[in-house]
């Protein structure tokens, strides 16, 4: 058992980060930004290729994140690989001791830096979720036996702010039929938006980290609001990152006003920190989380 499951089921507050494995082979940054969070951060989602945008393999990152005492959870993406190819690498993750995924679809190729690269996408996340169950199980999708099972803590996203809240929600209760035991939601800004689906999803007794992503700039919140489904940052937000003295302070208080709000009703945290890892430990403490 991992110590996010014991953590999970033992009702403790989670917080969950991500690290974006290099365009290389030097992973000491990454090493740096997990040696400096480990006291304050749970465990780390280890991305795959984020934004399609070619990267070291995740599986490597996190075994190594592990050799250092530090958790991983492996982001799984059926944007690459087919049925064969997932469940070998889940597999292979369990023999190095990676027993935390998150499955997922992935962003699109033609967005990445390798633009003429064909998606696969042979499973549906709720394939994906279903397999790693399946695996733990001790069969693969084709029902043949595995000679040992791996335990997986698998997870899966939601997206709380989807414009189509019912279907979200019913892909939701899917992918808990599948196997899905926690989720990690689209970055919140809305904190009684998030209460109200939170209280649509009770019945369901999934464990629900929040996602969290600090605005860096008025640019960037105009962007994410015009391109990103289920992002909707309020324009009092917006003014007071335009207007600030300084923008890494407003932007950390802003993040821990919205974690304040929802710690009562969710079971942690998910932050995307994109580059401001250091503001971590300051928007923990402003929430009066560490």
């Amino acid at each position: 058992m991992t110590s996010l499951t014991s953590k999970l089921k033992a009702g403790k507050f989670i917080v969950t980060s991500e690290l974006t494995p290099p365009k290389g082979t030097d992973l000491s940054r990454l090493f740096a930004k997990a040696d400096m969070l480990a006291e304050c951060v749970d465990a780390f989602n280890l991305t795959d290729s984020h934004n399609s945008r070619m990267s070291l393999a995740p599986m490597a990152a996190a075994h190594l994140l592990l050799d250092r005492g530090v958790e991983p959870i492996l982001q799984m993406t059926t944007r690459d690989r087919n049925q064969i190819a997932l469940q070998g690498d889940m597999l292979a993750a369990s023999s190095l001791g990676i027993e935390n995924v998150v499955c997922m679809g992935g962003d699109p190729p033609h967005l990445g830096d390798h633009p003429d690269a064909k998606g696969v996408y042979d499973l549906s996340t709720m394939d994906l979720i279903h397999a790693a169950k399946q695996l733990t199980k001790g069969a693969d999708l084709a029902g043949n036996k595995l000679d040992s099972n791996p335990a997986f803590n698998i997870g899966a996203v939601v997206n709380p702010g989807a414009d189509d809240l019912d279907t979200e929600i019913e892909r939701l209760q899917q992918k808990v039929e599948a196997g899905a035991v926690y989720f990690q939601t689209q970055a919140i800004y809305d904190a009684e938006r998030f209460a109200a689906f939170m209280v649509r999803i009770a019945p369901l007794n999934v464990h629900v980290l929040a996602g969290i992503l600090p605005v860096k700039s008025a640019r960037m919140a105009k962007h994410m609001n015009e391109n990103v489904p289920g992002i909707d940052i309020p324009d009092s937000l917006i003014e007071q990152i335009k207007t600030a003295d300084d923008v890494k302070a407003t932007s950390a208080r802003l993040a821990a006003d919205v974690i304040s709000a929802i710690k009562p009703i969710c079971a942690g945290i998910h932050l995307m920190a994109l580059g401001w890892e250091d503001q971590i430990p300051n928007i923990l403490e402003l929430s009066e989380l560490s």
